[in-house]
């Protein structure tokens, strides 16, 4: 099953997650892959090279904004529309994030939204070595008819 993988790093984890793309593009060529500003550039780049005069691979790769300017948010709508099937976010905890806002928004609607997510490499590699990776798995939902209709 294609799956829509949203690829996110911090500025100090992003060739973090560009090595990991590196060693895991075999297995992610065949999926949507969806990516904020920067980072997104950086993969792309490095996919095209991978997949120059592959004919049997053809790169399906959406280059939100950058995170700060509204790319957090795009992908956080994406998430809430039930588009994205897989969340690898290399997050700097360590650096203070001048829009940490935006980034706890995001791993929160991840989370209620119960997307598989990975903070770090070796979550990642869970992830995509999961036999649910390639199976049509469809994650339960929370139950949210209690605050939908909640009386105000």
């Amino acid at each position: 099953m294609k799956k829509c993988i949203a690829l996110v790093a911090h500025d100090a984890r992003k060739q973090d997650l560009v090595d990991w793309v590196d060693y895991n593009w075999i297995r992610l060529i065949d999926h949507e892959l969806v990516c904020t500003g920067t980072t997104g550039r950086l993969i792309q780049e490095l996919l095209e090279e991978k997949i120059s005069g592959k004919s049997q691979h053809q790169l399906e790769l959406f280059r939100l904004k950058s995170g700060p300017l509204g790319g957090d948010q795009q992908l956080g709508a994406r998430i809430a529309e039930g588009q994205v099937h897989l969340f690898i976010f290399f997050w700097d905890p360590m650096t203070p994030q001048p829009h940490d806002v935006d980034v706890k928004a995001l791993l929160r609607i991840a989370t209620m939204y119960n997307v598989p997510t990975a903070p770090n490499r070796a979550t990642a590699d869970y992830l995509i070595s999961s036999p649910l990776f390639e199976t049509d798995y469809e994650p339960t939902q929370q139950d949210m008819s209690d605050y939908l209709n909640r009386k105000l």
